[in-house]
């Protein structure tokens, strides 16, 4: 007696419309995941979760209450952590980035830095010429990194001119912004995390009356430079 042969059921197919589902919810979860990590990298917590040794005390800085005592990025006592741009700007809706434009061979370099440990901690203080050419630019002066569109603009959304701010600043006792200080660049009195600095003390001595809140004169802030070279965290 022959044993009947039974051919195995043949495979069935996805339907077309089920194998389109399929695909477009891998899509969806790439995208989403894409945004969420996009959305985090535009947040202090990434700078700190990637390097975490040079900059979790920058982190810090942000996360510092507007208005009141607080500590810069070397530890050092401030009396109104406003008085640190990266309190000021966050409060204006601003982050990291905002400043820190990133590009890629700058955070590949970076990332390179961070695996190989090659970089000096504290790190460097970057000028705005430094911030400039970091985020892609040609070298410039610190005036064409703030005054800039999408910074610091008048009512017309226009980028200022240092002589807006010439103007702004004119019914002060002692312009800061005056012309004849054209030796000086934005990031010599405002610094970004730690104390501002009122340059003026470093030649009007009467000056000395008119430091706002918060900040230091020119000589606490020379010092205050000096010491950041024996901080160790």
């Amino acid at each position: 007696m022959s044993e009947e042969r039974i051919d195995p059921a043949p495979k069935q197919k996805l339907p077309k419309n089920k194998k389109l589902t399929i695909v477009g919810v891998v899509v969806v979860v790439i995208v989403v995941a894409g945004m969420g990590f996009w959305t985090w990298h535009n947040s202090p917590s990434f700078c700190g979760a990637f390097c975490h040794t040079p900059m979790n005390n920058y982190v810090e800085t942000y996360d510092q209450q507007a208005g009141a005592p607080g500590t810069d990025k070397w530890g050092n006592e401030v009396s109104n952590s406003s008085a640190m741009l990266v309190v000021s700007h966050k409060e204006a809706g601003q982050n990291c980035l905002s400043c820190h434009e990133p590009i890629i061979s700058q955070q590949i370099g970076e990332v390179q830095a961070t695996l190989t440990g090659d970089y000096y901690y504290p790190l460097e203080e970057a000028n705005l010429e430094v911030l400039m050419q970091n985020s892609g630019n040609d070298a410039g002066t610190g005036e064409q990194f703030c005054l800039k569109s999408g910074c610091h603009v008048n009512s017309e959304d226009q980028a200022l001119t240092k002589a807006d701010l010439t103007e702004m600043t004119s019914d002060m006792e002692r312009n800061p912004h005056s012309w004849h200080h054209d030796k000086y660049t934005c990031s010599d009195c405002h610094k970004s995390h730690r104390a501002s600095v009122l340059i003026c003390t470093d030649c009007h001595a009467d000056a000395e009356s008119e430091v706002p809140d918060g900040w230091v004169d020119a000589k606490t802030g020379k010092q205050i430079e000096e010491d950041s070279v024996n901080y160790m965290g």
